[in-house]
C-alpha cells in the first residue's frame, strides 16, 4: 500500500485505478495466453479418437 499513495499524490486518483486496472487484467490475460496454448493438446485425444471410430465403421 505504501507504493499506491506516493503514486496516488502525484498522478491522480483516476490514473492509479487505470494502472490497478490494468495490472489486474494482465494477470488474467496471462491466463487466457496458457489456456489457448495448451488447447490443442487437449483437443489432440479427441481428434484421435474421433478418426478412429471413423476407421472402425468403414
Amino acid at each position: 500500500m505504501e507504493l499506491w499513495l506516493p503514486l496516488l499524490s502525484e498522478f491522480g486518483f483516476p490514473v492509479v485505478v487505470t494502472l490497478y486496472l490494468l495490472h489486474r487484467v494482465e494477470k488474467k490475460l496471462d491466463m487466457v495466453n496458457q489456456s489457448i496454448q495448451r488447447l490443442p493438446e487437449s483437443l489432440a485425444p479427441l481428434y484421435f479418437n474421433r478418426n478412429t471410430e471413423q476407421k472402425k465403421s468403414i
